[in-house]
């Protein structure tokens, strides 16, 4: 396992997206290392449980990590303050949007911003996916 490049996956509320996420690239990237940050515990639990290597919960543990990751992961809503419901604080967006790490960001239309997808937006599960391939290829670049 390579811990030289860490993957750092950004998930509130649930963390059903992240947990989907990981579950994907750890089928496709089995030696990667991904450490889940949840807005919450449920969030970085289910994350945990899907295959991260190691996981904190908050806003201090999203700031610091966000500086030591070489690529980030989440919804779209992760660079925006206030958003997820108002989980995601100023302070968590500034530092993962500061970040020098490659930004993954995956769109939906729940974080109070439409995306101008046109008329074919397509499940979440497609984006994940896309998102898999991405990390996936910026992962055997850097390797």
């Amino acid at each position: 396992m390579n811990k030289n490049i860490i993957v750092l996956v950004v998930d509130g509320q649930g963390g059903g997206i992240g947990k989907q996420f990981i579950e994907k690239l750890r089928k496709e990237v089995p030696n990667v290392y991904i450490r889940a940050l949840g807005t919450n515990s449920t969030a970085t639990n289910k994350m945990v449980k899907a295959g991260a290597n190691d996981g904190a919960t908050g806003e201090n543990a999203i700031v610091v990590n966000a500086y030591k990751s070489h690529i980030i992961v989440g919804v779209l809503g992760i660079v925006m303050p206030n958003s997820i419901l108002g989980e995601l604080t100023p302070k968590m967006a500034e530092a993962i949007s500061s970040s020098e790490a490659l930004k993954v960001l995956i769109p939906i239309q729940k974080c109070g911003v439409k995306v101008a997808f046109g008329e074919d937006v397509k499940p979440v599960s497609v984006y994940i996916d896309k998102a898999v391939e991405i990390v996936k290829n910026e992962l055997v670049s850097n390797l």
